[in-house]
């Protein structure tokens, strides 16, 4: 059987499981070495990019064709900040508009991609530094719909979130990425949404179509955390205030770079990593994103 028509087998069949021991009976028979999935962090930017075409949206679309078709697509967004672990595992989560002063076309998107809550059970129970409450409520937020639309435009794959606990430290967020990895190996696409260099107080408006631009010390910090993320330093990326006061003006809170962190939690020792939309926006923020798989 091609692989094409393997992957659009399983997807079929999955689609129709409701419960998590058949969810866990189904992928339980699949082949580790076939379904282990790519890894990626994403610089998400404006709320724009996910109506827009930009080159930055382009890339996802290109992004998705590159890769294997998920069976599932778990995110962990910037902006899903929650007392506590919770997954979303309702059947339909909603597109959630959490943002102002932007084209009354934005707001009109919808997204609507199936949850799978028999996944959403299967992922708390991997957890175990931490008791992951069921969510009905959130949905998704644009630091998921935003790039997933023009990687699956069709809204067929399910789509979850998890969320990112505010009460926690770096260290916690990077362990707890690392009891995902087994999710990898069942066809699920875990992606990291966030910026690595994001400071919205220091942006510069009149700057914000100049392509590229981006100052001293956002290049610098963004090189940076290429180059250890590239030579497998986490330790440094995870004490990243200790990397001086670039750091602190790339990352002045934490909501945006801690998905990355989880996206290295779930790296493999034998993962290639590359790096994609590498390029600064308005200044003090950067696109970067990471491939890892």
């Amino acid at each position: 059987m091609k692989r094409e028509h393997f992957i659009k087998t399983i997807l079929t069949a999955a689609a129709g499981m409701t419960t998590l021991s058949a969810f866990k009976t189904f992928t339980s028979g699949l082949k580790e070495q076939e379904q282990l999935m790519p890894v990626l962090f994403i610089g998400h930017g404006s709320p724009m990019n996910g109506i827009e075409d930009t080159e930055f949206s382009r890339r996802w679309t290109q992004m998705a064709r590159e890769i294997p078709t998920p069976q599932a697509v778990l995110v962990v967004s910037a902006h899903w900040f929650t007392r506590g672990t919770q997954i979303t595992a309702m059947d339909f989560p909603r597109t959630i508009h959490d943002f102002g002063g932007f084209p009354k076309e934005l707001f009109a998107v919808q997204y609507p991609a199936p949850g799978n809550p028999a996944l959403a059970e299967e992922t708390a129970s991997l957890i175990q530094s931490a008791k992951v409450e069921l969510d009905h409520d959130w949905g998704l937020d644009h630091g998921t719909w935003t790039v997933v639309r023009h990687m699956y435009p069709d809204a067929k794959i399910p789509v979850l979130q998890l969320s990112i606990d505010y009460t926690k430290g770096p260290q916690y967020h990077y362990d707890l990425g690392k009891e995902l990895y087994a999710l990898r190996k069942k066809g699920v696409l875990i992606i990291g949404s966030g910026n690595m260099v994001h400071n919205l107080r220091m942006v510069a408006w009149d700057r914000l179509n100049d392509t590229g631009f981006g100052f001293d010390w956002a290049l610098h910090m963004n090189d940076r955390f290429k180059e250890l993320i590239s030579a497998g330093d986490h330790h440094s990326l995870i004490k990243y205030e200790s990397l001086g006061r670039e750091a602190l003006l790339a990352i002045p809170t934490p909501e945006h770079y801690l998905p990355l962190l989880y996206t290295l939690g779930v790296k493999g020792s034998k993962d290639d990593i590359s790096f994609f939309n590498d390029k600064a926006v308005a200044g003090s923020l950067t696109m970067t994103s990471v491939k890892m798989g």
